[in-house]
C-alpha cells in the first residue's frame, strides 16, 4: 500500500510544471482567472468547483482523484500518450467552442470543411 503525500495544490503545480506552463498560461488555456490558479496553488482552502476540476483534470489528462490526492495513478491504466495527448486537445477545443458566437461557429465550421476537402484532395493525389 502506497502512501499518498500530495494533496490538490501540489498536483496542480507539479502538473503545471511539467508542462513547463507559467500559472498565466495555464490560466489562459483553462480560460480561468490568474488569480484562481495562483490561489489554488498557494491555498489549503476549498478546491475549485466542479466545473473547473474536470477542466484541470481533462487538460493535464489525469483523474480527479489524482488531483485531489486519492490516488497516486494519474490516469486510468488503459490510457496510452496518445489518447492523452487527444484528450487535451479536445478539451482545449471544447473551451475555445464555448467562446465562440453562433456566427462564428458556422465559420468554424466551415473552415474544418475545407481543411477536410484538402486532406482528402491530397491523399487522392497519392
Amino acid at each position: 500500500m502506497s502512501v499518498i503525500s500530495m494533496g490538490f495544490k501540489e498536483r496542480l503545480k507539479e502538473l503545471r510544471t511539467k508542462k513547463g506552463l507559467t500559472q498565466e498560461a495555464l490560466a489562459a488555456s483553462l480560460d480561468i482567472p490568474e488569480s484562481t490558479i495562483r490561489r489554488l496553488e498557494s491555498s489549503d482552502e476549498g478546491l475549485p468547483r466542479r466545473e473547473r476540476l474536470e477542466r484541470i483534470a481533462d487538460f493535464f489528462g489525469v483523474q480527479i482523484d489524482y488531483l485531489l490526492g486519492r490516488t497516486n495513478e494519474p490516469s486510468p491504466s488503459n490510457n496510452n500518450d496518445n489518447k492523452n495527448n487527444t484528450d487535451e486537445l479536445t478539451s482545449i477545443l471544447y473551451h475555445k467552442w464555448d467562446k465562440l458566437d453562433e456566427r462564428r461557429r458556422k465559420q468554424a465550421l466551415k473552415l474544418i470543411d475545407i481543411l477536410e476537402q484538402e486532406a482528402d484532395e491530397e491523399n487522392n493525389k497519392d
